[in-house]
């Protein structure tokens, strides 16, 4: 998390990385696209991927399967659902315009669903790309 939060700092231009100060969601994709150009020079956001990533049906440990759809809906626009039926406000900054402001909230969620649904920590990249296809969404 702290070097996203650097990250961002960078692309934002912050004085501290800890800052809590109210970010766009087009910042904090520029902080993960500047995480993972580190690993890939050529890397560019796709918002292809990160539709494909969003809507892909992943097998569990446990012999579940489930998607990022599972708890937020086929449609980003739309409000989803937590498994203990909790509302979870929509994830489409067009709807939505308080999602992905806060670095600091977003690599939290980032971290705790992306473990919940992939096993394992989501890529920069990834994160880039998830964002990059939310941000196409109208």
């Amino acid at each position: 998390m702290r070097k996203f939060l650097a990250g961002i700092t960078l692309a934002v231009g912050l004085s501290q990385a800890n800052s809590a100060a109210a970010v766009t969601a087009q910042e904090i994709l520029r902080g993960y696209e500047t995480e993972a150009l580190k690993l890939s020079a050529s890397f560019k956001p796709s918002a292809t991927r990160g539709e494909n990533f969003f809507r892909s049906e992943r097998s569990s440990a446990k012999g579940g399967k489930q998607g990022c759809f599972t708890c937020h809906t086929s449609d980003p626009r739309q409000a989803g659902m937590t498994r203990a039926h909790k509302v979870i406000e929509p994830l489409a900054p067009a709807v939505n315009p308080a999602r992905f402001t806060d670095a600091a909230k977003v690599e939290k969620w980032f971290g705790r669903n992306c473990e919940d649904v992939l096993e394992r920590s989501c890529s920069a990249a990834e994160k880039a790309d998830f964002i990059q296809w939310l941000l196409s969404i109208h």
